[in-house]
């Protein structure tokens, strides 16, 4: 809408009365200053290509660091690590001093990736790892699953947290939270080997599957608190919402014993995460909460109608209703929403339509 259109239906709307010839020239400069914003933030091709450079930089860290061990030693990857972080630190500063806030954030998640690195030299530098045969490169931190990874990722939950205070960018939330899902991998060894317990036994298995239940429960729910707080146009409950149900319905999915109570708990459990969705307007609860329904629907076909021509049928059945009802959400999915907010408190509410 080009300037002289929002003047004349402003007009308009003054000519009936509805706000004064006085506001008019405000509310143009707000508008014409909100559609600025929104072009600047748009997720168009440039930014494609930045957030891209981003993760390349980011992916390129495992790869340096073993070719600098192998080559100069623990000791200079600590100093060069520390001097590309300090570099990234000094980018985002200068980029979002002048208005460039992708590329700030981008340069800002980057310095939070190398606080792990950093640190891992760190350990190996102090004889941390002496004892461990799987830490001899970085790249083993997303391999083997250890509870002295959890002083990295302490470390970098700090940082990030001080780097988000600083820089107030959303995208910074993802190198948290990803921290956050191989923390919660990590806290069990540790407190099995407080316990004196086998990692490898069936009660180790089982503790680890419900701690990290448990833990992507909380991510979660940090996730909801800081989603109905925020006051912001910036989506900071994103990363957060991810990588918490994927270590909740992960852990969800692998507790399964094959009883029949259990199949449907489960299925009860995944028609739970939909709703969440529709309540919350997050998609991301119901592309887990699907496809929980879809697993759990198609192993009870099986059982029922094992080695029958009468399963290929309901697997179909099964996954035509499933579309149907995706049709169905799609066309009334502000309606379903409307109805189903009207079960949350109203300080819900209107942090929900605040946010929407």
């Amino acid at each position: 809408m080009g300037k002289h259109c929002k003047r004349q239906t402003l007009m308009d709307a003054a000519d009936l009365g509805l706000l004064h010839y006085g506001q008019i020239d405000p509310l143009i400069h707000f508008l014409e200053e909100r559609e600025k914003k929104s072009k600047r933030t748009r997720f168009n091709g440039t930014t494609v290509l930045m957030y891209s450079g981003g993760m390349l930089a980011i992916s390129a860290c495992s790869l340096f660091s073993t070719l600098a061990v192998e080559k100069w030693g623990m000791p200079v990857l600590l100093d060069m690590s520390l001097i590309y972080l300090l570099f990234a630190i000094a980018m985002a500063t200068w980029m979002g001093q002048r208005g460039q806030a992708t590329a700030a954030g981008i340069f800002a998640t980057l310095a939070i990736a190398l606080v792990p690195l950093a640190v891992f030299a760190l350990q190996h530098v102090l004889g941390f790892w002496a004892d461990a045969v799987n830490a001899e490169h970085y790249r083993d931190f997303h391999r083997w699953i250890d509870w002295r990874w959890l002083i990295m990722e302490l470390a970098t939950l700090l940082v990030g947290a001080l780097m988000l205070w600083r820089f107030r960018y959303s995208f910074l939330v993802m190198p948290i939270a990803f921290t956050l899902f191989y923390m919660g991998m990590d806290i069990v060894p540790a407190i099995l080997a407080q316990a004196d317990a086998s990692l490898l036994s069936d009660a180790g298995w089982l503790l680890r599957k419900k701690i990290s239940l448990v833990f992507g429960g909380a991510m979660l729910l940090t996730a909801l608190v800081v989603d109905l707080r925020t006051r912001s146009e910036k989506d900071y409950a994103f990363w957060l919402y991810l990588f918490g149900l994927m270590t909740f319905w992960g852990a969800l999915s692998s507790l399964g014993n094959g009883a029949l109570s259990g199949k449907l708990f489960y299925l009860a459990v995944n028609l739970l995460l939909i709703l969440i969705a529709a309540m919350l307007s997050r998609r991301v609860f119901a592309v887990f909460g699907g496809l929980g329904v879809a697993m759990v629907l198609g192993e009870l076909s099986w059982s029922v109608f094992k080695d029958s021509f009468a399963f290929v049928a309901v697997l179909t059945l099964i996954g035509f209703g499933l579309i149907g009802l995706g049709m169905l959400w799609s066309q009334h999915e502000h309606k379903i929403s409307s109805r189903l907010r009207l079960w949350l408190p109203n300080s819900v509410q209107d942090s929900l339509v605040w946010r929407a």
